[in-house]
């Protein structure tokens, strides 16, 4: 999975920005504001320390520093930071968590 597009962030959602509605994308998305509905996308998904995302979240590399409550499904690896408050469950090829992660819900584990 080297694709370069997955590994790039073409849009920002900024501080002040609030989303209503599921977002489709084919590039990566970070999110500093708030998004109320699903997101999806074939890039990666960060959101920020103060980020905020109320719904599902399909992505190929996913990190988490804000709150999320929705699960989550990445295609590769998924990363709970520090400042992170997660309820959902989890899919992934890898996973981390950072000492301090806040994590509600269960874990699995994609085959090949």
């Amino acid at each position: 999975m080297n694709n370069p597009k997955s590994k790039t962030v073409h849009t920002m959602i900024g501080p002040d920005a609030i989303i209503k509605g599921p977002m489709e994308l084919e590039q990566g998305l970070i999110v500093y504001g708030k998004i109320y509905g699903d997101i999806a996308t074939n890039g990666q998904v960060r959101v920020a320390k103060n980020g905020l995302v109320d719904g599902n979240i399909i992505g190929s590399n996913i990190h988490i520093g804000g709150t999320v409550s929705g699960n989550i499904k990445s295609r590769n690896q998924v990363t709970l930071k520090k400042s992170c408050v997660l309820k959902g469950d989890i899919s992934y090829r890898k996973l981390h968590i950072e000492d301090g992660a806040q994590f509600e819900g269960k874990c699995d584990l994609l085959s090949d």
